[in-house]
């Protein structure tokens, strides 16, 4: 299986919460509670993810995700 990517958690002094994805540039999130902060940067990951998916990009992530077998 592959490695989880780590989810970095911290509250910030005004009370909101923010969470990010260090392996992932860019990919943090606000909200209200640590459970939406950390729902909302699941689901910017996966679409950050798809996005590079589609454009081609490796995704040394995902490198032990999937497997192709010989045709």
């Amino acid at each position: 299986m592959f490695s989880p990517m780590k989810i970095e958690v911290e509250k910030e002094t005004d009370g909101r919460w923010i969470a990010e994805i260090p392996e992932l540039p860019g990919v943090m999130a606000y909200g209200d509670s640590k459970k939406e902060a950390v729902a909302k940067t699941e689901a910017l990951a996966l679409r950050i993810i798809a996005e590079r998916i589609d454009h081609g990009e490796s995704i040394p992530e995902l490198g032990k995700m999937f497997s192709v077998e010989a045709a």
